[in-house]
C-alpha cells in the first residue's frame, strides 16, 4: 500500500509511537543545540515526522503515545527485562519533557499512561479501532509492532517511507503478522533483554514457523529437530511461555478514550511560534509565523502545500543539458546571475586522480541543471565533450567576479585545476558559511547541512551508486539517475548558502572571520596540496623493518611479563591478563561495564607496573608503522612522487586545521622515531626545507589576553618564560632554577591553559595532588591576572554561551551550564582553552595567506609544502635560501599585533626534522 493509496481514501487513524520517533531522531539526526545549549534534535525530528504525517495522510483521527517514567507489567514478570540498556543519555531525557508541550501544543492528542509501554496503548487502541473497522496506520520504527498488523492496520515507518501491510510484513520478516510474536519469542530480543532460544536467528526462527506454523507446533515437534540447535530448544522449553508474554504486546489496557474520541486539534500557533523560536528552529519558525500572518489560516492544522513551496527542492524541475545551444544559453543565465551554485562530479574522491564527468549549477528557485561529459557505460546518450564544456565555462570560473557558491570547493578547484582551469570567483562556500556560524552544532556535510537548515532529505551517492564492492563510479550511473543527483547538490548549495548567510551576517565579526581568513585559505591549501611533500621511500621501508623487529621484542617482553602469549591487539585479552590474572586495580571502565585498557589508563598503570609500559610503547609504535612508515610510499602519486595529504578548515571545533591520509598532525616531534619518519621528508634537488614554527603561541596569547603585567614583562624581555615561571613558583633566583624545576613550570604554564586540575598537573608530574595544587596557587599569586582571566572567561561563557577568538570567532559551549558536573567542568576547561587554541589558529592562518602574498608578488619560485600546527613548512631553491627566510619570518611575526613580541623559529635542512 503506497500513500498515494492512502491519502485516496478516508484518511486513517493514525497512531504514532512518540517513544521509538524521539529515540530514533535523537541517535539517527545531526546533534543540534541551541545557543543557550539545549539539546533540541530530537524534538525537532520529532515535529518534523508529526507535520509530515499530517501533510501526506490529512487524518481526522490521530495519537501521539509515549512510555512512561518508571517500572511497567513486564519488569514484574522479568526483573531482568531491558536491563542491558545503557541509562538514557541526559541530551535526550531533557528533551522529553519540551517535547510533550511542543506536541500538545501542534494540537496533537496524547497519551502517557503509567504501569504500561506506548505499544500497549498502540495495540489496545489498534485492536479498538479495528473491531470497528476503523482504517488505522501505525507511525513506528518497532519491529514489534508487526505482530498489530491486519487487513485493518499498517504500519509506516516516516523515516524510511516504508509501509507494511499483511503482506509487507511476510516480505519483510518472513512469517505473517500473526507469527510475529511467536517469531520473536524463539529469537529472543537483545534490546529488550527479552530471552531467545540460544543461537536461534530469523533464518532459524523463520523456518520452525514455517514448517510447524506456531509456536506450540514447533514445541510438539521440539524432539524432531536435530543437531545443537535443537538441543537448544529442549533445553529452553520452560523459558518460552515467559519469553511470549513479555514479546505480546498488551492489547487490554484501560483507557479513557476511544479511537474515535482522540480527535486532532488546531494548533496554538501562538505558543507554538515560541517554541520554535526557544528551539531555534528558524525554518519552522518562519513557516508558522508565514501562517499566523495568513488571514482564515486557522483551519489548517498543518504547513500548508502553497506555504512550503519556497523551501521544497523538486529534483522533476531539473534539467540535463546535452545540446551546446543550451549550455551557452545557461551561460548566458549564470553570467548574469550575482551568484550561482556550481558543483563537479568526478571519476574519484582523491582530487590528484579525479577527472570531471560532469557539471552542475543552479540559480535557485528550482532552476538547476546537470552537464553530463565523460559517461563511459554502455549505451550512454550523446554527450557535450568535456573539453568543449569546460572550454566554454573557463571564463566563467576564472574571472575575478567572485559570483560562486559551492559546498567545498578546495575539492572542486583542484579537480579543475587538473583541466588547466583555476577557480578564481569563489563567493561562498557553504561548509565554510556553516563551520564559521557554529563549528560544534553538527556535521558540515551536505546531508547533515540539508536537513538540518532545509529539512530536506538529500539523494545520497549510495542510493544511485549502490554500496561495497559493487558500487558504480560517477561515469558508470547513467546519465538520467546522475542528472537529478547532481543538480541536487548545486540547488541544494544554493538555499543552504540563503539560509546559513542570512544568519551569518547578523555576526559582523563572523564574518569577517569568513571573509579575511577561511575564503582566501581555500585556494592556498589546494595550492600547498597539489604541490606535495617529497618522500624517501627507501627511508621509511628501513624503518618499517626496524620497527618490526622491535615490536617483535616487546611483544616477547610482554609475553613474559603475562607468562603466556596473548593478542596484543586485542583490548579483551588484555583486560583479562592485566585485571584477572596479574590482579592489578581496575581503574576504568568502559560504558559496557568492562575494565578498560584504554590509553590514558595504561598510560597511569604504566607507573607502577611494567606490562601497561610495554603494551603503550608497542602501540606507539604500531600506529607509527601503520600509519607512516608502512603507508606513506604506498600513497605516492606516481606522476608527482610526492605525497598529498587533504587539509581540513570545518572539522576541529577551535578553527586549528586538520589533515587526512596521510595525517601530518601526528607526526610524534619529540619520540626519536617520530623524528626519524620526519627525516624522510626531503627537499627537491636544488632545494632546502624552510620550517618556519611560532615560539610558544598560546602562551603569548594568554598574556596578550589576560594582561597579567608578569607575563608581560618577562615576554617582552625575551625571557625564558618556563624559568621565569619556575623561579616565581619555587621562589629561587632565575639562575638557580634546575632543570627538573624549568620542567615542572612548563608543565605548569602550558596545563592551565588548557584548564588542567591539580589531579591532572599531579599525574603528569608524579607529584602529589596537595604538592600539584600548591604549585597552582603559588602560579596565580605570582601571576593574578591570569586567574582573574580565567574565572571572567568562565563567567562569560556561561553567561552568553560561547567564547571568541581575537579575531571574533566563536565557539558556543553547549554544556557549559550543564547541571551534569563533569560535563560542565569540561566545558569551562575548553573556555579557558578555545579562545588561546582559536586565536593561535586564526593567526597561522593569517600567516599564510599573507606568506603566498610575499611569494606570489616577489615571484619566488619557493613553495609552502605543510601546515602542521604552529609550523610552515616550505621548499625553497637554495637561490632564494636568505631572501625568503628572512620574508616569511617577517610575514608570520607581524600577522597580529600583540602587547608581547610574537617570535618565529626559522630552521633550514635537507629533510623536515633537520629543518625544525
Amino acid at each position: 500500500m503506497s500513500k498515494d493509496t492512502a491519502s485516496a481514501k478516508k484518511a486513517p487513524f493514525i497512531l504514532v509511537d512518540g517513544s521509538s520517533y524521539l529515540y530514533r531522531a535523537f541517535h539517527a539526526l545531526p546533534p543540534l543545540v541551541t545557543t543557550k545549549g539545549q539539546p533540541t534534535g530530537a524534538i525537532k525530528g520529532v515535529v518534523n515526522m508529526l507535520n509530515r504525517l499530517v501533510r501526506d495522510y490529512d487524518p481526522e483521527l490521530m495519537v501521539v503515545v509515549f512510555d512512561a517514567k518508571g517500572k511497567t507489567f513486564r519488569n514484574d514478570l522479568y526483573k531482568e527485562y531491558k536491563a542491558n540498556r545503557p541509562p538514557m543519555p541526559d541530551e535526550l531525557r531533557s528533551q522529553i519533557a519540551p517535547l510533550h508541550e511542543v506536541v500538545e501544543a501542534m494540537g496533537f492528542p496524547m497519551l502517557v499512561i503509567d504501569g504500561v509501554e506506548a505499544d500497549d496503548v498502540i495495540g489496545t487502541l489498534s485492536v479498538q479501532a479495528s473491531e470497528k473497522e476503523i482504517a488505522t496506520l501505525i507511525s513506528t520504527g518497532d519491529k514489534d509492532m508487526a505482530q498489530l498488523v491486519n487487513d485493518h492496520v499498517t504500519l509506516v515507518n516516516t523515516m524510511t517511507d516504508v509501509v507494511m501491510d499483511e503482506e509487507g510484513v511476510k516480505e519483510k520478516f518472513g512469517v505473517a503478522p500473526n507469527q510475529i510474536i511467536d517469531y520473536l519469542t524463539l529469537m529472543g530480543d537483545t534490546s529488550d533483554n527479552i530471552p531467545g532460544v540460544p543461537k536461534v536467528g530469523p533464518k532459524t526462527a523463520v523456518k520452525w514457523l514455517a514448517e510447524y506454523d506456531t509456536l506450540d507446533g514447533v514445541v510438539e515437534s521440539a524432539d524432531k529437530i536435530k543437531g545443537k540447535v535443537g538441543e537448544n530448544l529442549r533445553n529452553f522449553l520452560e523459558q518460552l511461555p515467559l519469553s511470549k508474554q513479555l514479546a505480546t504486546i498488551k492489547c487490554d489496557v484501560e483507557l479513557e478514550s476511544a479511537p474515535e474520541e482522540l480527535i486532532l486539534g488546531q494548533p496554538d500557533r501562538e505558543k507554538l511560534l515560541a517554541y520554535y523560536e526557544e528551539f531555534e528552529f528558524r525554518t519552522l519558525a518562519k513557516q508558522l509565523a508565514k501562517q499566523l500572518a495568513i488571514k482564515n489560516s486557522s483551519d489548517s492544522n498543518s504547513i500548508p502545500e502553497e506555504d512550503l513551496e519556497s523551501e521544497k527542492i523538486d529534483v522533476s524541475k531539473f534539467e540535463i543539458v546535452t545540446c551546446e545551444k543550451r549550455l551557452d544559453e545557461w551561460i548566458v543565465i549564470l553570467n548574469a546571475a550575482d551568484v550561482f551554485a556550481f558543483d563537479t562530479e568526478t571519476t574519484d574522491l582523491n582530487y590528484m586522480k579525479a577527472q570531471v564527468v560532469g557539471v552542475s549549477f543552479s540559480v535557485g528557485d528550482g532552476k538547476a541543471a546537470y552537464v553530463p561529459v565523460a559517461h563511459d557505460y554502455l549505451d550512454a546518450p550523446d554527450q557535450l565533450s568535456r573539453d568543449l564544456v569546460l572550454g566554454k565555462l573557463k571564463p566563467l570560473l576564472e574571472s575575478e567576479k567572485r559570483n560562486i557558491i559551492g559546498q567545498n570547493l578546495k575539492y572542486d578547484m583542484s579537480v579543475l585545476a587538473n583541466h588547466d582551469i583555476h577557480l578564481k570567483g569563489i563567493a561562498f562556500d557553504t561548509m565554510l558559511e556553516s563551520y564559521i556560524l557554529d563549528s560544534t552544532a553538527t556535521r558540515h556535510d551536505m546531508d547533515s547541512l540539508s536537513l538540518k537548515y532545509l529539512e530536506h532529505t538529500t539523494i545520497h551517492f549510495e542510493d544511485i551508486a549502490g554500496k561495497g564492492k559493487k558500487q558504480l563510479r560517477f561515469n558508470e550511473i547513467s546519465v538520467e539517475v546522475a542528472g537529478p543527483y547532481a543538480a541536487e547538490d548545486a540547488e541544494v548549495t544554493m538555499a543552504l548558502h540563503n539560509s546559513i548567510w542570512s544568519r551569518l551576517k547578523e555576526v559582523p565579526s563572523l564574518v569577517s572571520v569568513f571573509e579575511e581568513l577561511e575564503i582566501p585559505l581555500i585556494s592556498i591549501l589546494s595550492k600547498i596540496e597539489r604541490t606535495g611533500a617529497l618522500i624517501d621511500a627507501d627511508m621509511l621501508r628501513l624503518q618499517s623493518q626496524q620497527l618490526a623487529v622491535r615490536m617483535k621484542e616487546l611483544e616477547e617482553e610482554a609475553y613474559e611479563l603475562a607468562d603466556e602469549t596473548f593478542n596484543m591487539a586485542s583490548p579483551k585479552q588484555l583486560g583479562a591478563i592485566l585485571y584477572e590474572k596479574l590482579a592489578i586495580p581496575v581503574l576504568k571502565k568502559t560504558p559496557k561495564g568492562a575494565p578498560s585498557t584504554a590509553e590514558p589508563v595504561l598510560q597511569e598503570l604504566a607507573l607502577d607496573y611494567p606490562l601497561p609500559k610495554v603494551i603503550l610503547e608497542f602501540r606507539s609504535l604500531s600506529k607509527l608503522k601503520s600509519t607512516y612508515t608502512d603507508k606513506l610510499p604506498e600513497i605516492i602519486n606516481v606522476t608527482t612522487k610526492r605525497v598529498h595529504t587533504s587539509y581540513h578548515q570545518a572539522v576541529a571545533a577551535t578553527g586549528r586545521l586538520s589533515s587526512s591520509d596521510p595525517n601530518l598532525q601526528n607526526i610524534p616531534i619529540r619520540s626519536e622515531e617520530g623524528r626519524r619518519i620526519r627525516q624522510a621528508f626531503i627537499a627537491a634537488p636544488g632545494c632546502k626545507l624552510v620550517a618556519a614554527d611560532y615560539s610558544q603561541i598560546e602562551l603569548r596569547i594568554m598574556a596578550h589576553l589576560s594582561a597579567d603585567s608578569g607575563l608581560l614583562t618577562a615576554f617582552s624581555e625575551g625571557k625564558d618564560i618556563h624559568k621565569a615561571t619556575a623561579a616565581e613558583v619555587f621562589n629561587v633566583p632565575v639562575e638557580q632554577v634546575s632543570t627538573e624545576q624549568r620542567r615542572n613550570a612548563k608543565a605548569v604554564n602550558f596545563g592551565l591553559i588548557y584548564g588542567m586540575s591539580a589531579y591532572g598537573l599531579a599525574k603528569q608530574l608524579g607529584i602529589g595532588r596537595k604538592q600539584a595544587q600548591a604549585y597552582i596557587d603559588s602560579y596565580f599569586r605570582h601571576y593574578p591576572g591570569v586567574e582573574a582571566y580565567m574565572e571572567k572567561t568562565r563567567e562569560k561563557a556561561a553567561k552568553q554561551g560561547y567564547v571568541e577568538t581575537l579575531f571574533g570567532r566563536r565557539l558556543y559551549l553547549p554544556e557549559i551550564n550543564s547541571k551534569n558536573v563533569p560535563r560542565r567542568q569540561g566545558a569551562e576547561r575548553t573556555a579557558i582553552n578555545a579562545p588561546m587554541q582559536g586565536t593561535a589558529a586564526d593567526i597561522i592562518k593569517k600567516a599564510m595567506i599573507s606568506v603566498d602574498d610575499f611569494l606570489t608578488s616577489g615571484g619566488y619560485q619557493a613553495k609552502m609544502i605543510m601546515q602542521v600546527h604552529d609550523e610552515l613548512v616550505l621548499e625553497v631553491p637554495e637561490s632564494e635560501l636568505e631572501k625568503v627566510s628572512h620574508g616569511i619570518k617577517s610575514c608570520m611575526e607581524s600577522a597580529v599585533s600583540l602587547d608581547v613580541p610574537l617570535i618565529v623559529d626559522v630552521g633550514v635542512g635537507d629533510n623536515w626534522d633537520e629543518a625544525h
